[in-house]
């Protein structure tokens, strides 16, 4: 069962991948997890190859697959779906099961898979979406049950995605709206309420930043997401994306979180580029000073060289003799002959 990328599937891997911290309060929300925000995460090949019936490989790409190592270690398995399908619970299964078998451990003679804990980020919901959906598992020895959790993006609002730190969901709140942008589109004083509850985000992200609770590349980030998952929902409605592009920071090019990132290493370079030609003065200055004292020693010696040779040549070994004793002295003759 092939599945096609979804620019919303690409927004939850970017956030995974470039804030992946904010995937943490996340996982205590769906799990019941105390996770402080400090653990290592570690992230592991989305894709799989499950083997079919006819004896071919076919690719899967998990949304998201990682452990989060804390005093023991958690596999997590984690799906960002746009609308409510249960269907997917093929998908899961298959992931799933590829994932206990990449880990499994043979013990003797026994095999030993585990699971991950596995959850869906459902970015709609309607009434009869599930708190959560189960596999059942047959087996000679009896019926296995494991639960895929599921978490409703829409069934939060801006203030409690705020106030539990689920910064994560902030890029799909619009979502939340989807309903009403053909209401916003024609009534602008429906729209400014909009604009305001899009201008609110932005200021609270500025403070968390103040605060420190976030750095500017995870604000840009969670801004920069925020405006493509609006480019396509609300891909009909002009006005309700020039409305809320206005109050996030406007048009946006390319992603510039990114670009913030590759200014840094441009001007890493460049002052790196001026650091390396100061110390290469410096260390010049150094070489110089270690060359023209050699330089200058064996300049020295020729002069002296061809002093003592004028002095043979002259007949005036006895000049020469006391020379080598007198340095003002030998001085007096470099002079005199010009050296």
């Amino acid at each position: 069962m092939p599945t096609s990328n979804t620019p919303y599937d690409d927004v939850f891997r970017t956030l995974l991948n470039d804030c992946s911290q904010l995937i943490i309060p996340i996982i205590n929300e769906v799990f019941g997890e105390h996770f402080s925000g400090d653990e290592k995460i570690v992230f592991s090949p989305n894709e799989h190859f499950i083997n079919m019936q006819d004896g071919e490989e076919a690719k899967r790409v998990t949304d998201a697959h990682f452990a989060i190592y804390v005093y023991i270690v958690k596999m997590y398995h984690f799906e960002c779906q746009s609308t409510p399908d249960n269907s997917m619970l093929v998908r899961f299964f298959e992931y799933d099961s590829q994932i206990a078998l990449d880990g499994s451990k043979l013990i003797g003679n026994t095999l030993k898979v585990k699971f991950p804990h596995s959850a869906v980020l459902f970015l709609r919901c309607n009434q009869s979406t599930p708190d959560k959906m189960t596999i059942e598992i047959e087996t000679p020895n009896g019926a296995i049950n494991y639960d895929i959790q599921v978490l409703k993006s829409q069934n939060y609002t801006i203030d409690e995605i705020l106030d539990k730190k689920l910064l994560f969901l902030i890029p799909f709140h619009i979502f939340s709206h989807e309903k009403l942008f053909e209401e916003y589109e024609n009534d602008t004083d429906k729209l400014n309420v909009l604009k305001k509850e899009y201008q609110s985000i932005s200021e609270r992200l500025e403070q968390l930043l103040k605060q420190g609770e976030i750095d500017e590349y995870t604000k840009c980030t969670i801004l920069d997401m925020s405006q493509k998952v609006l480019e396509h929902i609300a891909a009909k409605f002009d006005n309700v994306k020039k409305g809320v592009k206005s109050v996030m920071g406007g048009q946006i090019l390319e992603y510039e979180a990114k670009t913030i990132l590759n200014i840094g290493r441009s001007e890493g370079r460049i002052l790196g580029i001026n650091e390396g030609r100061i110390l290469g003065i410096d260390e010049g200055r150094i070489l110089g000073i270690d060359e023209g004292r050699v330089l200058g020693q064996d300049e020295e010696r020729n002069r002296i060289n061809q002093l003592n040779q004028n002095l043979r040549k002259d007949g005036r070994l006895e000049d020469l003799f006391r020379s080598l004793d007198d340095e003002e002295f030998q001085k007096k003759l470099l002079k005199e002959y010009n050296l």
